[in-house]
């Protein structure tokens, strides 16, 4: 497959530019962790506000039109006791959908705390539902990489999409991408994700980050499932501009999603070490910094007077001693000095300088 770009080098979200040198845009995944609570939706957007999240975002669905009742369990959900004896998972999904007539309410409680609203539609409705909310992005999860029709729909609004890409090859991310252009789209942000609740650290293979954007052209996220937030540090500084993470009030709740979610304090220290992550990376340029300027000055080594030293004496080696501070003579001159005579006394550990010799 020939590199090529599809689409913009940054997408705007919300009036927020997003890409490569822009500060990571980090979306709070609530997802299905609601618990089919108002009250408790609307304290989880809260809670992405207090992190210092740019956005929430939610899971707009129907078991009808997500899964067919005949859809096996899917073995984590058996492991974890995720779902109830005999419950399939048509059954478990529909007790866990968010309801559809909150979501004008949880938009407008997203714009009073200000942060940027977001739901992931995985059927045709609910994306007519989400633009009648003027929602600023979409984003296609993994599972849905090869459900064209859904892409080109979103792609259609004009809005960005945010398109993730577990268990998707090469080949799938390209048709995925070739449907959003041909749809119109143009800003368009992959993001790499290993799947699995939670995945294994071997497994999130995140130099793909390089891979994804030399492949395609476009800005690269991170959508993490892990516990903790190494690896979304680590996806940041190999170029990540999107964090997408699940989070919950309580990992104790009841839910395929809060076993693997970060708790509220847990969701802040995310987002603290993201940017302290951006602030450390600074320029490919080795330098002095300001920060150093004093301890540069002060804190290196220079040439001083050994002894006290007589005016016209020609200096040995043992005459000049090497200590702080750093603003004398620099150490890599000793063997110019070595020889010369001060034009004037100097006294013992008195700092060195040019102007002192002929």
């Amino acid at each position: 497959m020939a590199a090529r770009s599809y689409g913009n080098d940054h997408v705007t979200i919300a009036g927020r530019r997003v890409g490569p040198g822009e500060p990571t845009y980090v979306i709070a995944e609530a997802g299905s962790n609601h618990n089919r609570d108002l009250a408790t939706a609307k304290r989880l957007i809260d809670v992405a506000a207090e992190a210092g999240a740019d956005a929430v975002k939610f899971q707009t669905y129907t078991a009808e039109g997500l899964y067919s009742r005949k859809t096996p369990t899917m073995s984590y959900l058996k492991d974890g006791g995720l779902v109830a004896d005999q419950e399939s998972v048509f059954e478990m999904i529909k007790r866990i959908e968010i309801p559809w007539d909150w979501h004008d309410e949880l938009a407008s409680h997203a714009g009073q705390v200000g942060v940027d609203f977001l739901s992931t539609p995985f059927e045709d409705a609910a994306v007519d539902l989400l633009e009648k909310l003027d929602v600023p992005a979409y984003k296609i999860a993994s599972y849905e990489v090869n459900h064209l029709p859904l892409i080109e729909k979103c792609a259609r609004t004009g809005k960005p999409l945010i398109i993730s890409t577990g268990m998707a090859s090469l080949a799938d991310i390209e048709r995925a991408l070739d449907t959003a252009n041909g749809a119109g789209a143009t800003e368009i942000v992959l993001l790499h994700c290993a799947i699995n609740y939670p995945p294994r650290f071997e497994d999130l293979n995140l130099r793909a980050i390089g891979t994804l954007a030399s492949a395609f052209g476009v800005p690269i996220g991170w959508s993490d499932h892990t516990m903790g937030h190494t690896a979304d540090v680590v996806a940041v500084t190999l170029g990540a501009c999107v964090v997408e993470k699940h989070y919950t009030l309580s990992r104790d709740q009841e839910g395929p999603d809060h076993p693997f979610a970060l708790e509220p304090d847990e969701l802040a220290a995310m987002i603290t070490a993201i940017r302290e992550a951006e602030a450390s990376l600074g320029t490919s340029i080795k330098r002095v910094t300001e920060a150093e300027a004093e301890m540069f000055r002060l804190g290196r080594r220079s040439l001083v007077a050994g002894r006290d030293l007589k005016a016209g004496e020609p200096l040995d080696r043992d005459a000049i001693a090497v200590k702080r501070p750093g603003y004398g003579i620099p150490v890599h001159e000793l063997d110019a000095v070595v020889g010369r005579s001060p034009k004037r006394d100097i006294e013992d550990d008195e700092i060195l300088t040019w102007d002192l010799f002929a």
